[in-house]
Parts: C-alpha cells; structure tokens; sequence
C-alpha cells in the first residue's frame, strides 16, 4: 500500500471544510428569481404572456406560435409518468346508444342508428391532486368518454362543470402551476386553498365565473354517479351536406345532480380517500348501472353573433332557457376495468380524436388541446404508439404509412412506407383531395395575424353573477362558506382583497358577506375595476337567472343505490323494522344494519340480526340517511353508545334523512335536538311504534313511505340550526 505525501500542506492532511455550505453554494449557481420579464428558453423576450398568435383575433390559433408551443411542450413534461393534470381516476366500460336518428344535423355514424350500441370507456377524475390524493377535495372533476364507432375513436373530453378557468390554452401552464402544490414545499395537496392558485385568480378577472361554480357544491359531488358532464367548448355538427350548427354537448345524470356536505367532504377524505372510485366500482358490480342521457344545444350556423355572448368564450355557456337541451341519447356504465393499469391509468383522450361529422371551432383553449394531448401522450405513455394500447385501440382498422417508434405493436409488411406509391400493384396510389372521409368546415378567416384577445371575450363577471343568482338559497350560503374557508387559508392579505374587490362585480352583498371575517377591508368594486386584467365591457342577457344551474330537485324522484343506516344494539325492536327495511330496499335503496361490534346483535324478540358495518369502520358520513329502531332496551344502549351519539349527531348536522321509530326517539333527545324542535326539524320522521301483528303492515309502510320520501329529497339544507351540533 503506497501512501502519498501532500507536500503542499506539509504531509498533513488538509482541515475538512465546511460541506452544508459548499452545497449550498453549488445550488445557488443554479437556481434562479423571478425577474420583471419572461423569455423563451433561448431567453427571447415574450411581449404578450396570455394570447396565442391566431389568424385574426376570432381565428385559430397558428402552428408557427413556437412560444406557444415551446410553452405547453414544456407543460406537458413535467410529470414523468403520471398525467400532469386529472392523475387520480377511475374509469368502465359501457355503450351509448342514440335515442334517433340526427342526420339533419351531423353525419357521425354512432349518432344515426337508434340499433346500434356504440362501446364507451368512460374516465372520471380529479384535476389538481395526485394519483395518491382524496376523492373527495373540492375540484373539477374530468369527465371523459370514448366512443369506439364504426368510423374511427371519437373522444368527448369534458368536466363536471361546463366552463373554464381561462380563455386560452397560453394560460393553462399557469393556471395549473397556480393551484398544485406549491413549489417551495410541495403543499397543499389537491386543494385551491392556498395562496398561488388565489394570487392568480386574483389577477386573473376571467376566471370569476368558473370560481363561482368551483366553490359551489358542483366541486364536491355526492358521488360520480350523481354528477353532470359537459363538454366545455363549442364544437360543430357536420351533416352530409357540408351545413354547420355550433354544439354544446351535455351529459344528465339520471339519479340526479348531488353534493356533500363540506364538512362531510373533508371527513370521508380521512375515512375512505377511495369514497367515489369505490361507491362506482361497487354500483356497477352490484348491477345499479349509472346511467346519463346525451343533451345537445345546436345554434345554426348563420346564428353564430344572435347570442350576446361569444360562442368561441370557454368562459361562458349557453343558458338552457336561452337555448333547450335536447336529449338525443343515453350513457350506461356496465362493465368494470378488469385491470386499473392497463385500461384506466392508459387509456389516452385527446379531444382532437373526432369522426366525420362532428368538427373544432376556433374556441383558443380548444385549439391549444389539441396540440397539447398528443404531446403529453408521448411522455407518459412512451411514444409515439400509444393507439396501440389495447384499451385505446379502436373497433374498426386503421392503416398509415407511420412506421417503427417505441412499443410499435403492429406488423406491416411489404416494401412499401410512403404515399404515393406504385409498387404494391404497379398501379398509382394517392390520397390527395379525395371527398370521402373526414372534411374540415370549409370556414372563412379574418386577418390579420395577431396576438390579441377579441373584444367579445371581455365580460368577465355576467354570467358569474347569473349563476349566483341562479342558487337557491342553502346553495348560496354554501357558496359564500367557500370563498370564506379557501380565502382564509390565504396568508396575504392584499391577496385576499382582491378577490373581494372582484367578487364586488358579482354581487356586492356576495362580496361583503365573503370579506367579513378574513380581516381586510370591506370590498371595492373601485379598485378591482383599476387593474390590468378588468375589462369594462358587460353584456345584456334576457334572463336573470337559470333554474337549470341549480342542483337542487333534480334526478328521477328515486332512492336509488343510496345508502340507509340501520344503527342497532341488543333489545331492537326486529318486528317492526323488518317491514319498513324491505319496503326501503324495495324502492331501490340500500340498508346496512351498524353497531358498536361486528357479528350479530339480538332483539327483544331473541331474534338474531345480522351486523354489516360498526361506528368505527363505516362512520354517518358513508350513508345517506339514517333509521333508529323502535326497543327499549335497545335504544337506551344507542344513547349510552358514545359512537352511535356522534352518528345520529353528525347525519343531523349533514342534513340528511333521519328516521326514529318508537322509543328510538331518545336518541334525538338525548342529543339535544328532541322535543318541539327535533321533531319538526326538516327531514326528520318520527314514527310511533307501527303494529305489525297478522301482518297487517300499513302503518309500517306508512312509516317507510314517509322516510323514502324524505331520502329522496338527497338533503334537507333548510334544517334550522345545525351549526349549533358539535359535530
């Protein structure tokens, strides 16, 4: 072993220097501040950070836009392999099938034939949160559907909500950096409460109307069973005759439009984060199929300017009392994945996935999309192959001359990969100007190019307002207890303020009520009104408010696949229960017996009742309505159970259907809410103990009928007081 001298320091060892520090100074070579300009990555300086450069200022956006393009390439990467946006999801299979003929209106082969069933895979998710997040966050929620036709993969690539944050595709990056976790400290997790995502929707006017829907109970759904579908942009209709009518495509829910209780939201994220992927899962494997109807609102062509709003404004939507849904088809989900990874986490929408018949318009969020979901295809699935996943893989062939690539599936033989070609046959092959297959609207352009919004986009607050105006009156109080607990959670103030100051040109008292307990100054229309991002511009619209926008009464009238809670202990009274829980199931719902421990619990009658669930493992906020049986003995145990007083407790606090029969009413009593008050409370029946004997059962089912209705109401959002529950 040879050992060398350093005779610079004299043979001995030199001093270990200071190693945290010199770390740090290697990190501070490569990190870098924000600066008063933006550039490319050559370092070219951007003059305009929120427009794409578009054939006039209602055109298309141009493929030479390299700061576009370098802009959302880089989005697109961010994430290896996970989707940047919309990671958490759970998907099935099902078919659609068109209720008529719409040939008048489009020539898409999958919406001619009522015979047909036309296979979907349908995709549901989060949009902030990660793979690992909750369920249950307040978000948009993606809804995804493609289409397996006889012509080609069509993919309708929607939200739950039928806006957007922004009007054009430059500003997703931004929009999306805004409201993920923060860079600094990867925190907060799936949620907009925090100070980025405020500071640029602050700053940001046109995201006002699609705040207002985001802080309704349409970001925290009951179940995705239970929630709307949109299509978000405008898009075309094509028929045989090369006509053209704009379409907004919306998907209805049968079971109706429902929400959760914020307070119930934030619970089952600790108790089951898997709440709405299992709730689906379990629907579909039990055979309660979801099922949606296929709306469509269709402006002509030549009645594009007749709105006073702009068609091509992601921002906006039309009314349904402006312009009726028609309802022209129905969505069953009936078949789960048989493999999450293989068919959920790979399937690939992309909104530029259309057939005949059905055509873009020059909506610029709508025309970024469609550079940017092949793109981000091509990192998180590997390459340019990932049609050739079997899940993405269409019904009818496919050929082209693309060749080689990652994961290439596909054994092409001969010596022929190119077009126009004549070696196959000696005969000339040419695909060029033919008139089969897909035809672009053959629309006329504006010029010049520029990079501008156009003027008709400028109304940023109307429609806001319409919606607020549209709530009913428990809708709106949930509103403002929203803007309330994100801003709160706000730590600058001049962030705060701002938000207020915008709300102002919502609805002034919206704004107050929002501003009173976040320590700032009353809101200022003023203000908001001298920033960069104002626009001074405000349509006219005929109405003042849309029915249509409200969740509440929506759905068949059915209780359907909800969930009721048998709370049980020793002493129940099982005969008088067991007619109103049939009559339950009967009407469709779903009765799960929960006690203080798992195996039986016996009744008066020494009958032995089997338990599904206890307090601890399926908590109130699992079910939808709640039922306490009649029995001495029995319900004096529930009262004397403090987990079964936090249950009724808490299913009281969420406004949901209670039923007591009998002595069961003590458990209300002994909650505080018995008495006058607890027995009138909205959504509350209390039922003498019915007489079952030679089975005579109409007064059980007199009970039963009673609770049903009460189910089916989904919330009782009128019920006084239920912020004085300690719960």
């Amino acid at each position: 072993m040879t050992t060398r001298n350093n005779k610079s320091s004299g043979g001995r060892r030199p001093k270990p220097g200071n190693g945290s520090e010199g770390k740090q100074e290697q990190l501070a070579a490569s990190t870098a501040d924000n600066t008063p300009r933006i550039t490319t990555n050559q370092g070219v300086q951007i003059p305009d950070n929120h427009n794409s450069l578009r054939a006039g200022v209602r055109g298309p956006s141009l493929l030479e836009d390299f700061i576009l393009r370098e802009k959302i390439t880089h989005f697109d990467h961010e994430r290896i392999p996970e989707r940047v946006v919309h990671a958490r999801g759970e998907a099935a299979h099902g078919y659609f099938e068109v209720y008529r003929s719409m040939s008048q209106f489009t020539s898409a082969d999958f919406l001619q034939d009522p015979s047909v069933k036309t296979p979907v895979f349908v995709r549901f998710s989060t949009v902030a949160g990660s793979r690992g997040s909750a369920d249950t966050v307040r978000d948009v929620r993606g809804f995804a559907v493609k289409f397996y036709t006889r012509e080609g993969n069509y993919d309708l690539v929607g939200n739950n909500m039928p806006v957007f944050f922004i009007q054009d595709a430059m500003k997703f990056p931004d929009l999306i950096h805004a409201v993920k976790p923060e860079p600094h400290h990867e925190m907060p997790q799936a949620a907009s409460a925090h100070d980025t995502f405020w500071d640029f929707a602050s700053l940001m006017p046109e995201t006002t109307h699609m705040l207002m829907w985001a802080m309704s109970d349409r970001a925290i759904p009951r179940s995705l069973r239970m929630m709307e579908g949109f299509g978000v942009h405008t898009f075309r209709f094509v028929n045989a005759r090369g006509e053209s009518h704009f379409v907004k495509f919306h998907w209805k829910p049968k079971l109706g439009i429902h929400g959760l209780a914020w307070d119930e939201a934030q619970k089952i994220a600790g108790k089951d984060p898997d709440f709405h992927r299992r709730d689906l899962w379990e629907a579909i494997d039990r055979g309660d199929f979801p099922e949606w109807e296929l709306g469509v609102q269709m402006i002509p062509q030549d009645k594009e300017h007749s709105l006073p709003f702009d068609l091509l404004d992601p921002t906006k939507l039309i009314p349904e009392e402006m312009v009726p849904v028609q309802r022209i088809g129905r969505l069953v989900l009936n078949r789960n994945p048989d493999n999450f990874f293989a068919e959920t986490e790979q399937v690939a929408f992309h909104p530029g996935h259309v057939v005949p018949g059905i055509d873009f318009t020059n909506d610029p969020l709508l025309q970024g999309r469609l550079f940017s979901y092949t793109d981000t295809q091509l990192s998180r699935l590997g390459g340019p192959n990932f049609h050739e996943l079997p899940i993405n893989r269409g019904v009818c062939p496919f050929h082209n001359f693309q060749r080689d690539g990652m994961h290439r599936q596909t054994i092409a033989r001969g010596q022929v990969a190119y077009e126009p070609h004549s070696l196959n046959d000696g005969k000339e092959f040419r695909i060029d100007g033919g008139s089969s297959g897909f035809q672009t609207y053959p629309e006329e352009l504006e010029s010049p190019k520029v990079r501008r919004r156009s003027p008709s986009f400028d109304d940023h607050f109307t429609q806001a307002r319409l919606f607020f105006n549209s709530q009913s009156v428990p809708e709106k109080e949930h509103i403002v207890a929203a803007f309330r607990f994100e801003l709160s959670k706000v730590e600058q103030p001049a962030i705060r303020q701002r938000m207020v100051d915008n709300l102002a040109h919502v609805d002034e008292k919206l704004a107050r009520r929002v501003a009173e307990p976040l320590g700032i100054n009353p809101p200022d229309a003023r203000a908001a009104a001298g920033r960069a991002g104002f626009r001074e511009h405000r349509m006219k619209l005929p109405i003042e408010e849309s029915p249509a926008l409200r969740m509440v009464d929506s759905g068949d009238g059915s209780i359907k696949t909800r969930k009721v809670a048998i709370i049980a202990a020793d002493g129940i009274d099982s005969a008088s229960l067991k007619p109103i829980r049939e009559a339950i199931e009967q009407a469709g719902a779903r009765c799960k017996v929960v006690a203080a421990r798992l195996g039986t619990v016996t009744s008066a009658s020494r009958r032995q009742l089997e338990v599904d669930a206890t307090f601890a493992n399926m908590p109130s906020v699992m079910f939808d309505a709640v039922l306490v049986p009649a029995g001495a003995q029995g319900a004096e145990a529930l009262a004397g159970n403090g987990d079964a007083v936090h249950f009724v407790l808490e299913a009281y606090k969420h406004c949901k259907a209670i039923c007591t029969i009998g002595e069961g009413v003590q458990l209300l009593s002994s909650l505080g809410m018995g008495g006058e008050a607890g027995v009138e409370a909205a959504g509350v029946v209390v039922a003498d103990t019915p007489t079952t004997n030679l089975g005579d059962n109409t007064a059980a089912l007199k009970i039963a009928n009673d609770f049903i209705a009460a189910i089916a109401k989904h919330r009782h959002w009128d019920r006084a007081h239920t912020e004085r529950v300690p719960a």
